[in-house]
């Protein structure tokens, strides 16, 4: 119909609006938005979504000024329903990095660190040459390999306190659809083998982090990760350690699109499990 879409004889309400403002989410009985405009990120835009009728605001990006920042199976239990009404679920690559750089941390203490992910270009770059306030994604995605800028590794100190301050990052994008690669290099706080290193993440991803992270040990692409669920799978054919033991390089798959989504799942049913 023209105001609703009627699924297996459910009615499902349809509107669109400029501003978030104009909603009827109190006519709607609404409780969760989930914000995947990319257009009301910052806490003054996201609020309307409140001011309309909505109980809680889930931002598909990172965002400023939220009450939290969150990346399920990481930190998702700091939410408190009395204290958080607008929440960020981070990015796709936050998302692939914390499981990472949690086992990191908890298993052998990590100084600090430098990630690149090399990211399947996104709709915020130009198909072809056309000018943008970024001169690097004004041109065409799919023809080269582009530099750019990422927040991703710096919000990680948002995510897990303990890494503020200790971890930088910058993004390659590439000329592929979908699916993308974190490359963490880190300073451990103490000596370690490759081994050892894929023993954390093997018993992390059949544990405490099952259904978050992923242990690979084949020798797959990019491609084989379309449609995978995970935040973040980690490939242990990848893993490296320098001579002194202490620093280290580790390659985590995700897909950007897919994954990313089913953890606005999960972080919308905990949420609304809480109302």
């Amino acid at each position: 119909t023209e105001d609703a879409v009627v699924i297996n004889g459910k009615k499902i309400a349809v509107s669109a609006k400029r501003t978030p403002g104009e909603l009827a989410h109190r006519e709607h009985g609404v409780d969760v938005v989930l914000e995947c405009s990319g257009r009301f990120t910052k806490r003054e835009d996201a609020e309307k979504h409140l001011q309309a009728g909505a109980k809680k605001v889930i931002i598909s990006a990172p965002a400023k000024g939220q009450d939290l920042s969150l990346c399920y199976g990481i930190n998702h239990e700091k939410y408190d329903p009395a204290k958080h009404a607008i929440i960020s679920n981070a990015s796709c690559t936050t998302n692939c990095l914390a499981p990472v750089a949690k086992v990191l941390m908890d298993s052998f203490g990590l100084e600090r660190g430098l990630m690149t992910t090399i990211h399947s270009y996104t709709n915020d770059q130009r198909i072809l040459d056309l000018p943008h306030e970024d001169l690097r994604r004004a041109r065409a995605a799919a023809l080269s390999m582009i530099p750019s800028s990422t927040g991703a590794a710096k919000m990680i100190g948002e995510v897990i306190p303990e890494l503020k301050g200790r971890l930088n990052g910058t993004s390659i994008r590439v000329p592929t659809p979908n699916v993308s690669l974190v490359d963490l290099t880190a300073e451990l706080s103490r000596k370690t083998t490759v081994e050892e290193i894929n023993a954390a993440f093997k018993a992390a991803a059949e544990g405490k982090l099952k259904g978050i992270l992923q242990y690979n040990t084949e020798a797959t692409v990019s491609v084989d990760y379309n449609g995978n669920p995970a935040s973040s799978i980690f490939d242990s054919t990848q893993t490296a350690v320098a001579d002194d033991g202490k620093f280290v390089k580790v390659f985590s798959w995700y897909d950007n699109e897919w994954g990313f989504s089913h953890r606005m799942v999960d972080v919308s049913l905990f949420i609304g499990g809480k109302l």
